[in-house]
């Protein structure tokens, strides 16, 4: 019986490691060893970190919880593009919001906007005055708005000189026969009391004196202001009234000292007004006042407007807009203000390599012209055509910084640091014949720039850039390919700014990218069994020091020529 027992547990053990195997068959899958400690290189994904704070990590893109700000990728720029570019794959640049627009040359615009009122024209504003001396009896216009016609009575006033004048007249008529100049002064007297030639004659034949004299108003407009009451005294030539003609007005704006340059007279300014909705009229800017109110610093300028039905009333608000055009500014460069970094007096833009495997921006510092309310001129740093980052410039640079690349906040990344691959063995004899032209095509410029020739370092430079842009770039295979373009492409774009000035100091600022530019290559793919030695002048560039290569170890500086021709040391041999 217990053998019986024994034998039963013997054989469930068998069935149920029996079981236990065959499951193990079923559902084992082989795992493939990882070198790296990686399920696969999938599972590795995008780093995403954020820009203010790059200890944050995370597997996938969202907002960083200390600030807030989107998460960027980390692990995005490649080792071929060198210091100063940084590459993306396409999902982080969709995920980074990033966007590019081609660079274009047009009519720079600005909409001027200003704020202004409705004044009374300062050329029909007249005085109505007492022509003689007395008392305010009665005034017939009693309130400011009321309409007064040429001929109207105004006012009546009680002068005792007016009655003198009169009895003197009397007098003087009864003498006409043997003081006849008497009655011509007499009547001459009155008429300078503004009396008609009618009131004049009736007090002659009459011999009736007038006590109060009737004031007319000389002129037809509306009442802007009334100066006196009745029962006040006043004095000849006192005011009484001031009217104002509004068959036409003024509507004066006040143009910022910063938007001056931008107005002109007869520009055609739209405005609107609050008390007239709906509506908008237009009309030429004829006046721009020569001073600035040390205040305010605002300029007065001036439209003048025929006011049909009296719509327009001195007080009501305008706001105007002027359309201009900077004349001086025709043929540049316009970019949107979102494209734009600042960092001190420094603008920088990202600038899209072309024919690179993967999108690769530069940085590159530019010259901002006038602001034009979202965009803004660029005086130098750009090219038409090429393709800039005009969305997402924050992420672009952020990321550059974070990878160690020459970003808005790290502009003096020492290029000693920058890994320059050697692709002289990859060079073959025909790219070596044409790094060659090249290069003795650069050694022309220099020696142009040390002798101080403008007008024949210019045509170097044209030369040069037509050398290169004539390059092979079947000579090239995939990786040498993307580093030529990168490099090259900066040296062109110094080389164009040369073709906008062509003054020796402006051709020098570009020769210093040229050569930093320039050198990089050569050490990449060789000089083509050229010895050049590379120099350098720690002076130049601002002080900050600036390269150039030579065929002589004996310095000639390009950057000053004669000023301070050996100025420099030799940091560098490219054999």
């Amino acid at each position: 019986m217990k053998k019986l027992i024994k034998n039963r547990y013997f054989q469930w053990t068998i069935l149920l490691l029996s079981g236990i195997f065959l499951g193990w068959l079923l559902f084992h899958k082989t795992a493939t060893p990882n070198k790296n400690n990686y399920s696969d290189t999938k599972s590795i994904g995008t780093i995403w970190t954020c820009s203010m704070h790059p200890q944050i990590r995370r597997d996938k893109p969202g907002n960083c919880p200390i600030c807030g700000m989107t998460l960027i990728p980390l692990n995005q720029n490649t080792d071929t593009t060198g210091i100063g570019a940084i590459s993306f794959t396409t999902d982080a640049l969709q995920l980074a919001n990033v966007q590019t627009s081609i660079v274009k040359i047009e009519k720079p615009e600005k909409a001027v906007r200003m704020y202004g009122r409705i004044e009374s024209d300062e050329r029909l504003v007249q005085t109505i005055p007492a022509h003689i001396p007395g008392r305010i009896e009665e005034l017939l216009v009693n309130f400011t708005g009321d309409v007064v016609v040429k001929g109207q009575t105004i006012a009546i006033i009680y002068s005792p000189t007016l009655i003198q004048a009169q009895q003197e007249l009397i007098e003087a008529k009864k003498l006409s026969n043997t003081l006849p100049g008497a009655l011509q002064a007499a009547r001459e007297k009155l008429r300078q009391w503004k009396l008609t030639e009618k009131q004049i004659s009736d007090i002659e034949n009459t011999e009736k004196i007038i006590s109060n004299f009737e004031v007319k108003s000389t002129v037809s407009g509306i009442i802007t202001k009334k100066i006196v009451n009745q029962g006040d005294y006043v004095s000849q030539g006192s005011p009484l009234y001031e009217v104002s003609d509004l068959s036409k007005v003024w509507v004066i704006f006040d143009a910022y000292e910063s938007d001056l340059p931008w107005i002109k007279q007869g520009d055609k300014v739209q405005f609107t007004l609050q008390s007239i909705p709906g509506k908008s009229f237009s009309e030429n800017i004829s006046f721009i006042a020569p001073i600035i109110d040390n205040l305010t610093r605002v300029a007065k300028v001036r439209i003048e407007l025929v006011n049909k039905g009296g719509m327009f009333k001195p007080g009501m608000f305008v706001t105007g807009v002027v359309n201009a055009k900077l004349e001086g500014f025709k043929d540049n460069i316009i970019i949107p203000s979102s494209a734009v970094l600042w960092t001190g007096k420094r603008s920088v833009v990202y600038v899209k390599i072309p024919n690179t495997q993967m999108p690769t921006f530069e940085m590159r510092e530019i010259d901002l012209g006038p602001e034009l309310g979202g965009s803004f001129v660029v005086l130098a740093g750009l090219n038409e055509g090429e393709e800039m980052v005009t969305n997402g410039v924050f992420s672009v640079d952020a990321a550059a910084q974070l990878a160690g690349k020459t970003s808005m906040m790290n502009r003096n990344t020492n290029t000693k640091n920058e890994v320059i691959p050697d692709y002289r063995k990859q060079t073959s004899t025909n790219l070596a014949s044409q790094l060659s032209i090249i290069f003795n095509s650069y050694i022309l410029l220099k020696d142009k720039l040390v002798s101080t020739d403008a007008s024949e370092a210019f045509t170097e430079a044209q030369n040069l850039q037509q050398t290169i842009s004539s390059t092979d770039m079947n000579l090239f295979q995939a990786a040498t390919h993307d580093y030529w373009m990168i490099k090259s492409n900066l040296v062109l774009t110094s080389l164009k700014e040369i073709n906008k000035n062509s003054n020796i100091d402006e051709i020098r600022k570009s020769f210093i990218l040229i050569s930093e530019n320039l050198i990089k290559l050569f050490k990449a793919f060789g000089t083509g069994n050229n010895k050049a030695f590379v120099q350098f002048c720690p002076m130049a560039n601002q002080n900050i020091g600036a390269f150039w290569l030579s065929t002589e170890k004996q310095i000639k500086n390009p950057y000053y020529g004669n000023l301070m021709l050996t100025c420099g040391e030799t940091r560098d041999t490219l054999k």
